[in-house]
């Protein structure tokens, strides 16, 4: 009976969780979306980076790099000032190296789609059955990434 109380707890914890990380409106302006990705928990960063990797496109890392320029070159710089440089530097490189990982993600989950359905096209067993055996190691590989 506790298990089941317990379970369904996380089960609310986690649809809660869920529809808070969906309720934030997503900002219009490259401004706004450094921002918004600055307000954001570590935790949802990885999620935030999945949700809105359109938008994280050259004008926004220009728009980035252009503010860490600004108070990089400032002739007078105060202690809020170099507090916001780390800060946009680290959220840059969180960004740069999460959108990096993304993309090698989706093109790694297209390469499988492909092999999947080569699979399932496939007359040769043989090569169905080597098939199989790369789509379980590519199983294992993603469920790594998930479990972290």
């Amino acid at each position: 009976m506790q298990r089941l109380e317990k379970h369904s707890s996380n089960v609310y914890a986690k649809k809660k969780s869920d529809a808070e990380l969906f309720a934030k409106e997503i900002p219009d302006t490259p401004g706004e979306l450094i921002e918004y990705f600055l307000d954001t928990e570590a935790q949802e960063i990885e999620f935030k980076i999945a949700r809105l990797r359109q938008r994280l496109d050259e004008e926004f890392f220009s728009h980035l790099k252009f503010e860490i320029g600004q108070i990089r070159f400032a002739v007078s710089k105060t202690e809020d000032m170099e507090d916001r440089l780390i800060e946009l530097e680290a959220l840059q490189k969180a960004l740069q190296e999460g959108t990096e990982a993304y993309d090698k993600m989706q093109a790694d989950l297209i390469a499988a789609k492909k092999s999947l359905t080569n699979i399932l096209t496939s007359k040769d067993i043989k090569a169905t059955k080597q098939a199989v055996a790369f789509m379980e190691k590519v199983r294992a590989a993603v469920l790594k990434y998930l479990m972290v």
